[in-house]
């Protein structure tokens, strides 16, 4: 596209009211940006697409414009470097945007601190994190389980491998983030519900998949 062309070519921008603003539009340009080299655990699938998938589910499960670019932003702390610029970045986007996603964020040091300590530390925090922290994490949470839920569909127990934890522990994890976020009034229902009901068909599809017996090995 030549340099200064506008992209929508004339098309007339919508004359009702808004549903966001663009700061908005900034936050998914920025996201889009910082994220613009990554994929999914050993995937050649696009970063990105987890991204706009958890702001897409918090959106759908009644997410402010705050609460939206947090979704955009939630990894952020926890994968992109320096650390501090990206402070600064999210912050731009304001001090609520900032708060939500760090209380996403289990973990900002490299190396990171040990997976089992670090994940039980997260469900405590849980227990005591605002209705929109718990709506972005279990967002989060919920594309994630359902990447896993499609992976084990179609590979089977070679998916666990991806993970730096084994998958007995994936398994505790995803079962105790139900459990946390239920245990907190100010969930989402809905969104927990699905979470549930995902992550049910996750345990069901992973017994399956270790007990069946493969040619040459029963």
């Amino acid at each position: 596209m030549p340099k200064g062309t506008d992209a929508l070519q004339g098309i007339p921008m919508p004359t009702g009211e808004w549903r966001y603003t663009a700061r908005f539009i900034e936050a998914l340009r920025v996201a889009a940006s910082i994220h613009a080299d990554g994929v999914r655990k050993q995937t050649t699938i696009s970063y990105v697409s987890h991204i706009l998938a958890t702001c897409a589910m918090a959106m759908e499960h009644g997410a402010n414009e705050d609460q939206a670019i947090a979704a955009l932003f939630h990894d952020a702390i926890e994968d992109i470097r320096p650390v501090t610029a990206v402070r600064v970045t999210i912050g731009w986007f304001g001090a609520e945007v900032l708060r939500i996603v760090e209380g996403c964020t289990d973990a900002d040091t490299d190396p990171k601190p040990a997976w089992r300590p670090r994940k039980e530390a997260y469900l405590a925090h849980l227990a005591e994190a605002d209705q929109a922290i718990l709506l972005v994490s279990a967002s989060d949470k919920l594309h994630n389980a359902r990447a896993i839920v499609g992976d084990l569909r179609m590979i089977g127990d070679t998916l666990w491998g991806r993970f730096a934890a084994p998958r007995d522990d994936k398994l505790w994890y995803y079962r105790a983030l139900v459990d946390s976020y239920r245990k907190n009034p100010a969930h989402t229902p809905a969104l927990i519900d699905e979470l549930d009901r995902t992550v049910t068909e996750m345990e069901r599809l992973a017994s399956a998949s270790s007990s069946e017996v493969r040619p040459g090995h029963g």
